[in-house]
């Protein structure tokens, strides 16, 4: 994950910036930093994205909580008033569930969701475990999934209550994983990979 040189001019971006930016190009901004998204995702990726996803949304059919898939932007900011002019931190997870209704906006989600899943490939594995780790524990995300299609493993973080995410979860493709903050939801493994 590098920052594009035609962006490098200024330090510190916002989302202001990011509304501004070509469609046909996909970034995330970090603590002010823009960082290029990989190309278009794999055919295992898309397939996996499917399945969760699918499992996901057929149990919250009907319920308050809701889905949603990349694109859909996600922005962090300590205060859900600020404006895009300060907010300095918007990424696009494969996956997330929000549960909160009023963090959920036409442009996206305002806000951490309840649940993230990242679906990782070689060039995005250290980003997913190190700069979206800490950006997920910091601003509270409850459940944190890094999903390896290659291993066909997933590893599950879960907030603890002194605000850290604890040892993750480990699962393959053998295993069913109980999502208790979503109700009975259980996601079998063996229909994902």
């Amino acid at each position: 994950m590098a920052t594009s040189p035609r962006l490098n001019r200024k330090e510190r971006f916002t989302y202001a910036d990011y509304l501004a930016w070509p469609d046909d190009e996909r970034w995330e901004i970090i603590d002010g930093v823009a960082y290029a998204m990989s190309p278009a995702p794999s055919k295992s990726h898309q397939l996996i994205s499917g399945n969760l996803f699918r499992q996901i949304a057929v149990h919250l059919h009907g319920k308050p909580c809701k889905t949603f898939y990349s694109p859909f932007d996600v922005r962090f900011t300590e205060n859900l008033n600020q404006s895009d002019n300060y907010i300095d931190t918007v990424v696009q997870p494969d996956i997330i569930v929000v549960c909160d209704p009023d963090k959920l906006e036409e442009r996206g989600c305002k806000g951490a969701p309840d649940l993230v899943i990242e679906i990782s490939s070689p060039s995005t594995g250290a980003y997913d475990l190190t700069v979206k780790y800490d950006l997920y524990q910091r601003f509270g995300v409850k459940e944190y999934w890094i999903v390896n299609p290659t291993e066909q493993s997933v590893m599950v973080f879960k907030l603890q209550e002194d605000g850290l995410y604890g040892a993750p979860d480990r699962f393959n493709s053998k295993n069913r994983v109980a999502v208790p903050s979503l109700g009975n939801l259980i996601i079998d493994l063996n229909d994902v990979f």
